[in-house]
């Protein structure tokens, strides 16, 4: 293969996430090892930023700051959630690409960022453009397919579960036997995160809480809600309920969707749900049911870091050079699980056209026939996620996270109207 020198370029899209920074902590890591790639370029505001040129030099950064990044929650580039939407908006990103000799583009993104990355991989072999293009996965969800899991998802089950231990014990101070505590967390068409939760049972305690997890994959029914808490209030002093947002019901119809509210693709979004849950119970049962709604904060919880998710994050950056570096394009960075009962990840690499907008499933035999809590498979895959602490560094009390100086690319074509 031969050598292709020029400029590279990273942006990230979508949902921010704990390790998304440490990603591009990798990819840029990694860059500087590469005399062929001879500018590293950071895209704001993902796509966005592209087309209207807005570029960093991310060279130009101490080597402080971009070791800071694998400390920091957010997206140190910025990210959007646009899509490309006509022909001309791809036109503009070859325009852009030549005025400033990309010859790499790394994409940090979920399964629509993907689709994106594979289109823009085709048009430029159709095209006879010299480039080398490589998605990078990133969801809180976990949902992407052909990689065992997600940078991201192990850091927000653990900080999810860290969350269910901590109200457990306010629940345990002031429950009488009447008191129901539903967490609603992120997940809007699967229930990777909510049956996350269940790492925080003590092992071989299956009565602890959380007591009950709803998920997307089980279609909810009212009635058999109300006689899951009664249950549990028969044996425990509080019932303790997680809940998924995208809950859904058996005709696969969200149970509460956030009013006039879509996610920038043209997809409805799910909310509210554990109010939902709420109002069904104080009409039915007539007792204390609280609700907390742990929303962005549970992807941006920088200090329940998990040191697993942070450090493949990072792994998967480096990957991604390397394998543009090696002659690869139109591919996903993937995380291989090892065969052995030791956990360990290597990377491995995916068609972009396989992966765009697939959504895996949580298997439902990793669900227990009562539809509520997980088993021992799912244990087995999600523990060695969450294994591990990041080191945040505070000062006065507080956590410091890195910010980039973004020092501007000078613009060299005219200005483009993003619609």
């Amino acid at each position: 293969m031969a050598e292709l020198t020029g400029n590279c370029l990273i942006a990230q899209s979508g949902g921010p996430t704990c390790v998304i920074n440490s990603t591009l902590a990798g990819a840029v890591t990694e860059a500087l090892n590469y005399e062929c790639i001879e500018e590293i370029y950071g895209g704001l505001n993902g796509v966005v930023g592209i087309l209207n040129e807005e570029f960093v030099d991310l060279a130009a950064e101490s080597q402080q700051t971009i070791r800071g990044l694998r400390h920091t929650p957010g997206a140190a580039l910025g990210t959007c959630r646009y899509k490309l939407k006509k022909q001309q908006d791809y036109e503009r990103f070859f325009d852009v690409f030549r005025a400033h000799n990309i010859r790499y583009f790394f994409y940090i993104g979920a399964g629509e960022c993907q689709e994106t990355a594979g289109n823009v991989s085709k048009l430029a072999e159709e095209n006879g453009y010299d480039l080398r293009v490589i998605g990078i996965p990133k969801t809180i969800d976990n949902d992407m397919v052909h990689t065992d899991h997600c940078p991201g998802y192990g850091s927000v089950i653990k900080h999810v579960s860290t969350t269910v231990r901590e109200i457990a014990c306010d629940n345990e101070a002031t429950g009488q036997g009447d008191l129901v505590s539903i967490l609603e967390v992120m997940g809007q068409s699967s229930g990777w995160i909510a049956a996350g939760a269940s790492l925080a049972k003590g092992r071989d305690r299956p009565h602890d809480p959380p007591h009950l997890i709803y998920l997307p994959e089980v279609a909810f029914a009212p009635e058999k809600m109300i006689e899951d808490v009664q249950r549990v209030l028969r044996r425990e002093k509080y019932c303790l309920i997680v809940v998924g947002e995208g809950l859904v019901d058996k005709d696969g119809n969200y149970v509460s969707v956030a009013p006039g509210a879509g996610d920038g693709f043209g997809h409805p979004v799910a909310g509210g749900t554990g109010e939902y849950l709420k109002r069904i119970l104080d009409e039915n049962l007539g007792l204390k049911a609280r609700t907390a709604r742990l929303g962005y904060t549970q992807r941006a919880a920088a200090t329940h870091t998990s040191r697993t998710d942070g450090d493949e994050a990072y792994l998967a950056g480096q990957a991604a050079v390397r394998a543009a570096i090696n002659g690869e394009t139109g591919k996903m960075v993937t995380l291989l699980r090892g065969d052995s009962d030791q956990y360990s990840c290597e990377t491995g690499l995916a068609p972009l056209s396989e992966v765009a907008n697939g959504v895996k499933a949580l298997p439902v035999d990793w669900i227990h026939e009562d539809g509520v809590s997980m088993n021992h498979q799912f244990y087995k895959y999600a523990h060695p996620l969450i294994q591990g602490e990041v080191a945040v560094p505070y000062d006065s009390g507080l956590p410091v996270f890195a910010h980039l100086k973004k020092e501007k690319v000078k613009k060299r074509l005219e200005a483009y109207s993003v619609e």
